[in-house]
């Protein structure tokens, strides 16, 4: 399974086919010119990006880890999801209750979202994980987890407690 890592945070050690580590890379900003919509289809004038798109639209699965500032994504992966409208294109349609851009791809990957914060309450949590619910839901995701990273940590462990299991049966 290809799987790419979108990561804020270098304190996971994560099986991974391509990795975009933006506690190193500072995104740059969607200039809004609708380039790669106009001139040159499904490709952003800026160039920082290139390679992750391509790693992106060919993994099955995205692993995002997110750390969240005041209950919200960072600048910089906010920056990251404006500068992935390429892979769509600019007609919309009405669909899920709202309009969105129609794919310009057949596949997009799955989406695994671990985020590192604590909520103060319920609503904050669900303005928040309805937030990214929509912007992967938008992103045409057919399967998309929303968690804590500590429910990532433990996920974990059980998957590598089953193939030990499986391996000691054989």
């Amino acid at each position: 399974m290809k799987t790419v890592l979108i990561s804020e945070c270098s304190d996971y050690n994560i099986p991974h086919t391509a990795l975009l580590d933006l506690s190193t890379i500072k995104v740059k900003g969607c200039t809004g010119c609708w380039t790669c919509w106009w001139k040159t289809p499904g490709k952003c004038i800026q160039h920082d990006l290139d390679d992750f798109y391509r790693s992106y639209l060919n993994s099955d699965k995205a692993i995002f880890i997110a750390k969240l500032e005041n209950g919200f994504i960072s600048g910089n992966m906010k920056s990251l999801f404006d500068r992935m409208i390429p892979h769509f294109l600019p007609y919309c349609a009405f669909a899920n209750g709202g309009t969105m851009h129609m794919p310009r791809y057949k596949k997009y990957p799955d989406i695994e979202f671990y985020y590192d914060y604590q909520f103060e309450n319920q609503d904050v949590y669900n303005i928040f994980f309805d937030y990214i619910n929509k912007v992967f839901t938008q992103f045409y995701s057919k399967n998309i987890l929303i968690k804590n990273v500590s429910d990532f940590n433990t996920r974990r462990e059980r998957d590598e407690n089953n193939n030990l299991e499986r391996l000691a049966q054989r």
